[in-house]
């Protein structure tokens, strides 16, 4: 995508619809022009285009593993180092999910003595080149689009333990608060990370604010931490504080450079 693509892709996830005059005016180009972005990303599955104007993707169908992977590469990848500085060595920890948890054991690979379990086939395989790792994978059936374990098995294996850090992904975070998926089994396998977790930490780069998806994980205020590369919207913002979760927020203009901040409330 191109910075104006990004840039019409973040409005529409914070507004709902935007119509394409609209859109045409905001970036000074002709509404063909526009026209030509929102196909790019009705495409790549980004958005739906309607009468006039584009809406979000489907809250019943999530983005191709391979597009999720490098959407927003740069601003994970900070969250995962700031991530990681939470996590001393010698602690037990799960990952479920996701592409962003991904950058998280990939930026864990310093650390010295983890015991790591985990229901992603691609974490495991990251994580297994640190000798000094143990490395626990969740039964169950393994999703060919993307490596993840879910199922009846998975569940009964993440609860036999209580670790003390859960690091959990999610595709949506709603107006309200809700954290939101696509899949129903992998919904309940991260409810059991989280239920089983002596500490949550949530990580999700500022895409996933105001989304939209049809199954309801639980509430943002039963994670410990937000992870995150850009503040949230204000009613967000809110609802951390008032939860008391605290709200660590990276440095998107320096990301890149391996640099971070932090705020908390």
């Amino acid at each position: 995508m191109n910075q104006r693509q990004k840039e019409i892709l973040l409005l529409v996830q914070q507004q709902g619809f935007v119509a394409i005059e609209t859109l045409a005016q905001n970036f000074q180009v002709t509404p063909q022009t526009i026209r030509r972005d929102i196909n790019t990303l009705c495409e790549k599955k980004l958005l739906t285009r309607f009468h006039g104007g584009a809406g979000p993707s489907s809250s019943v169908e999530n983005l191709a593993y391979s597009t999720r992977q490098v959407m927003h590469l740069a601003e994970k990848r900070g969250i995962a180092q700031l991530t990681a500085q939470h996590i001393p060595d010698r602690a037990s920890i799960f990952i479920n999910i996701g592409t962003t948890t991904e950058e998280v054991a990939k930026a864990l690979m310093n650390h010295s003595r983890l015991r790591v379990i985990t229901n992603n086939l691609n974490v495991a395989s990251i994580l297994r080149c640190n000798p000094s790792f143990e490395i626990i994978i969740a039964g169950g059936s393994v999703r060919p689009r993307d490596g993840g374990i879910t199922g009846e098995a998975t569940l009964d294996f993440i609860r036999q333990f209580k670790v003390d850090f859960g690091i959990v992904g999610i595709s949506c975070i709603d107006v309200d608060g809700a954290l939101l998926d696509y899949d129903y089994h992998e919904v309940r396998v991260a409810q059991a990370i989280i239920e089983n977790s002596r500490k949550v930490f949530l990580v999700a780069d500022h895409s996933k604010f105001d989304r939209y998806a049809m199954v309801r994980l639980g509430s943002i205020t039963q994670v410990d931490a937000l992870f995150t590369d850009q503040p949230p919207p204000l009613h967000l913002v809110s609802i951390l504080k008032e939860a008391g979760v605290a709200l660590h927020v990276t440095d998107s203009s320096t990301v890149t450079k391996n640099h971070v901040t932090e705020v908390s409330n």
